[in-house]
């Protein structure tokens, strides 16, 4: 049976419980306002009871404190991470985007496409039509056309500005991403250190699950948490933990005390994949060397949002089959190179104009084999109807070594890409569209005045020219590389073909901004200085999609056409921020329901947990004098 002074151990246990208690809500309190703290909670049992072998059978021992615990529910972060990756993803489409419809925007504050394309087509063309042989009139025009330039070269270094911005900030993901997956890494081997001794780190956990929370805007994380197993006692409890962090579709990044870094590594000129994009975009390398893939469809967070309007080509990458292997002998270094020919039967592909591979080199897929290729060459055969390109690879043991080994004819019939295929209307998406507009509206203006005469009755001169990047020389543009005049036609990227011409270094031809008068005005020669057929047909050009087309549209309608594409996807990506970001809210609200400190319950906490010491504390003073009365006061 137990001793006479079983009752005060019991009320002892009760003490202990209740401090215990009375400690907790007190900690509870003062983390009110504490970011990612989770409401504890003392973890209490009754004793066994003893078997005392009287007639009511076992009697109570009092009351355990087994453990101090978070009040979590896993749930809810798991809802809450997969859902905030969805907010850092349109947090950044819908901040980028505003600024290229502000750069787009003709609002009548700025001068926009519409606003200068008037001028120039409207008011200038006009003033030309009243006198088409005026030097003054003619002068007019032309500044009105640079005016149009100076327009398109602006957006174009806008554009460059902001996909170097966006370029930028993907590294500032990456560095934040190997931050916290250190921190991630330490705080696993710190929890586990805690936990091996059989107490839990609730603050060390809620200091993660905070981590977890801030890389989950970042990108998609995958969490796991398993025991960890005494292989020489599976039944018993080590207390320890292996804990994986995953991202991007399940790339692993952190296993317990351990994570892997990722570094950001520049492109040079010779890997870019997009004529348009700026030098040093980064691609994404984990620390053993392996790439990481920034175009994993699973991918989430603001690192898919920052990637798919650095690299956004509305899913219109180079893709074809290969179909043919050869070589060529480099005059210069007299190594033998190896060609690839690769038909494609994608629209965007066979219209130069629509073309948006690089001029430099680049690296080019054969069946998931890489090449280095250093220049191509466009073909059409009239005969048989069909495109093709032909990339002459880097040579094979150069002194560049770029391409370790030669390309071998088991390629034939692969499928070639050239950079991946992203669904989105990023940078490169709009400045291949205004690329496009650019390009065929100068072939066709400058058809039309190299198709007649100037009032001196000198053949028409092209008006709409391109810079050189590296010196002040300007391209020619000859018949001889154009591919929209029917029949078979080759056309090398470093021809002289209006592929060459972007938003970037369109010009006027420097001769006729010395010299107006070289402005042709007249279909025919001798027609008198007075006629100005010529500008009616230029005129008529602008207003006929007949005559000049842009995406079905005639050519004055380009910003409708581009507009359109901007207001949508930044509607899409303003609508999408603010619905994830409101179910984001009622997520983080339903857990902090569950996990947040109230301070009113806190408050009657506080009171029950007193009482209960008080009662234990009563409890003792009962028994003391009890125990005096037995012990001093009772006689034998």
């Amino acid at each position: 049976m137990p001793s006479q002074f079983f009752g005060l151990n019991i009320a002892y246990t009760g003490l202990l419980a209740s401090n215990a208690a009375l400690n907790t809500t007190s900690n509870n309190i003062a983390n009110v306002h504490t970011e990612g703290y989770s409401r504890q909670q003392v973890k209490q049992q009754a004793s066994d009871a003893l078997r005392v072998f009287q007639t009511y059978g076992c009697a109570g021992a009092g009351v355990e404190t087994l453990a101090i615990e978070r009040v979590r529910d896993e749930f809810y972060d798991v809802k809450f991470w997969n859902n905030n990756a969805k907010v850092g993803e349109y947090d950044m489409k819908q901040y980028y985007m505003q600024q290229v419809e502000t750069y787009f925007d003709d609002n009548g504050e700025n001068a926009g496409f519409k606003t200068v394309f008037d001028l120039f087509m409207i008011n200038g063309l006009e003033e030309l039509m009243k006198n088409p042989s005026g030097e003054s009139a003619k002068a007019q025009f032309l500044g009105c056309a640079e005016s149009l330039v100076e327009y398109f070269n602006g957006l174009a270094g806008n554009m460059e500005a902001m996909q170097k911005d966006v370029n930028q900030e993907i590294k500032l993901k990456i560095d934040e991403i190997n931050s916290l997956a250190g921190e991630l890494a330490n705080l696993n081997k710190q929890i586990n250190t805690i936990e091996l001794t059989g107490v839990k780190a609730n603050e060390l956990r809620d200091r993660r699950e905070l981590l977890l929370d801030q890389l989950s805007e970042i990108v998609d994380i995958e969490v796991s948490e398993t025991p960890i197993v005494d292989t020489n006692n599976p039944e018993r409890e080590t207390g320890a933990n292996r804990f994986m962090v995953k991202i991007a579709g399940g790339q692993l990044l952190v296993d317990n005390s351990e994570y892997r870094g990722l570094s950001c590594v520049a492109r040079t000129s010779y890997e870019k994949v997009n004529q348009t994009d700026i030098d040093g975009l980064y691609d994404v390398y984990w620390e053993d060397g392996q790439k990481f893939n920034l175009y994993n469809g699973a991918m989430g967070g603001n690192l898919r949002g920052l990637v798919e309007m650095r690299d956004g080509n509305n899913g219109e990458n180079f893709v074809g089959t290969v179909t043919g292997i050869g070589s060529v002998v480099n005059p210069d270094t007299g190594l033998s190179q190896d060609t690839v020919t690769i038909e494609v039967g994608r629209h965007y592909l066979q219209d130069l104009n629509k073309c948006n591979l690089s001029d430099q080199g680049g690296v080019i897929n054969l069946g998931n084999q890489e090449f280095y290729y250093d220049e191509w060459e466009y073909s059409y055969d009239a005969d048989t109807d069909t495109y093709s390109y032909t990339f002459t690879l880097s040579a094979a043991g150069g002194a560049d070594d770029k391409n370790h080994t030669r390309v071998t004819n088991d390629r034939v019939g692969k499928t070639a890409n050239i950079g991946s295929s992203v669904e989105y209307q990023g940078i490169p998406y709009y400045m291949s569209q205004m690329n496009e507009w650019i390009r065929t509206f100068s072939q066709k203006f400058n058809d039309i005045l190299t198709g007649g005469f100037t009032t001196d009755n000198i053949p028409g001169t092209a008006m709409f020219t391109a810079d050189h990047a590296t010196d002040g020389e300007q391209f020619a543009f000859p018949a001889g590389t154009r591919y929209d005049k029917g029949g078979s036609v080759k056309v090398k990227v470093s021809d002289d073909s209006y592929y060459r011409m972007t938003a970037r270094n369109l010009s006027i031809t420097a001769a006729m901004v010395k010299d107006p008068s070289l402005l042709a005005t007249q279909s025919k020669a001798g027609d008198g200085v007075e006629k100005g057929d010529l500008l009616t047909d230029l005129k008529n050009m602008v207003n006929d999609k007949n005559k000049m087309s842009f995406r079905g549209a005639s050519a004055h309608e380009f910003l409708q056409n581009i507009l359109s594409d901007v207001a949508l996807n930044a509607s899409r990506a303003n609508r999408f921020y603010q619905t994830f970001s409101e179910i984001s809210y009622t997520i983080d609200s339903q857990r902090i329901s569950i996990s947040g400190v109230d301070e009113d319950e806190e408050a009657i906490n506080l009171v029950k947990y007193q009482n209960g010491y008080n009662l234990a504390s009563k409890m003792i003073q009962t028994l003391t004098e009890i125990y005096d009365r037995l012990i001093l006061q009772t006689g034998v």
